[in-house]
């Protein structure tokens, strides 16, 4: 620890999600499917991406990389809480917690950032389409997926280095399945107005101007959309936003209910439950979203399905004649 603990903790006791040992292995086998089906889906959404040349385009470039930040949100806190039910243990140590909380962080942000520079790419696809290619060029794509890198990196280590300030009573329990920052700070021996003003300073001026960002480019997008006098070149035109529209609608309400309960209920165990909405459910969809909406991504899955089987020679037993 550092100088200014008081206090020696050397690991926290997670509750989960349920205390009853009969519903543990539901549990398990609940998260684990899930968990599954998350990282096969995105992996297979990021292949089919990168083995066809006609979705080398902007709008694909970003939904491999939200599909990269899925897997490893989910894979921040899913693994430590299968193994914790696997060997029947509560516990995760000190570093573990920092570091659960840290990575949660980078992904999160980065999650809510890159569905920002998603509604940018599709209000310049949609209401400056003839400059399209000029503006959304390969230096600015990789440029806008770098500085949302760096944001959540700094952001996530600003509050982690916050954190190893706090000291910790011995035996704390934090009623959730991972370590979740809040909490954490909530059951601090210390002062935390420095950590809680950090937190706050994050969700106010990183969290919400892409939530801004994605509101302004969508009303402008509704707006361009409206001004497209036949029928047919308004359903194109909303069609190639429509799986993004629901990726963000699932997100920011599911996070927006976690809070809403959270405030309402007052109950640390309320709060855990409607939390796996974001941190499990919304990546997993998320791949069905893009694919089952998706004609160019339907057309890529089913050329991957559709490899050529390796044939297997075949040996077959002559009967001896007699």
């Amino acid at each position: 620890m550092e100088p200014g603990n008081d206090t020696q903790i050397s690991e926290f006791v997670l509750l989960g999600l349920s205390e009853e040992p009969e519903l543990q292995p539901l549990i398990f086998g609940l998260f684990l499917s899930m968990y599954l089906i998350t990282v096969f889906g995105n992996l297979l959404l990021i292949l089919a991406i990168s083995s066809d040349s006609h979705l080398h385009t902007p709008m694909y470039f970003f939904l491999a990389n939200l599909s990269s930040v899925d897997i490893c949100f989910t894979s921040t806190t899913i693994p430590k809480m299968l193994w914790n039910i696997q060997v029947q243990g509560k516990t995760i140590t000190y570093a573990g917690c920092i570091n659960q909380i840290f990575f949660f962080s980078v992904f999160g942000f980065l999650e809510n950032l890159l569905l920002m520079v998603m509604a940018y790419d599709r209000f310049v696809a949609i209401c400056h389409p003839l400059h399209y290619t000029v503006i959304m060029n390969r230096q600015l794509c990789g440029l806008l997926v770098l500085v949302s890198w760096i944001i959540s990196v700094l952001n996530s280590l600003l509050q982690s280095l916050m954190l190893l300030q706090l000291s910790f009573c011995t035996g704390m329990e934090i009623p959730h399945f991972f370590c979740e920052i809040n909490q954490v700070v909530g059951h601090a021996c210390s002062d935390t107005f420095l950590n809680d003003m950090v937190i706050y300073f994050g969700i106010v001026v990183l969290g919400c101007p892409p939530v801004a960002g994605v509101f302004y480019s969508y009303s402008k997008i509704v707006s361009s959309i409206c001004r497209i006098s036949s029928a047919q070149g308004k359903y194109k035109a909303f069609s190639t936003c429509a799986s993004h529209l629901s990726v963000v609608s699932l997100f920011y309400c599911t996070v927006l209910g976690v809070y809403l309960s959270s405030a309402v209920t007052q109950s640390s165990h309320a709060s855990a439950v409607v939390s796996v909405m974001y941190t499990v459910v919304t990546p997993m969809l998320n791949p069905f979203i893009y694919s089952l909406r998706n004609r160019d991504i339907k057309r890529a899955l089913k050329r991957i399905i559709r490899v050529p089987m390796m044939y297997v020679p075949i040996v077959l037993r002559l009967k001896k004649c007699p």
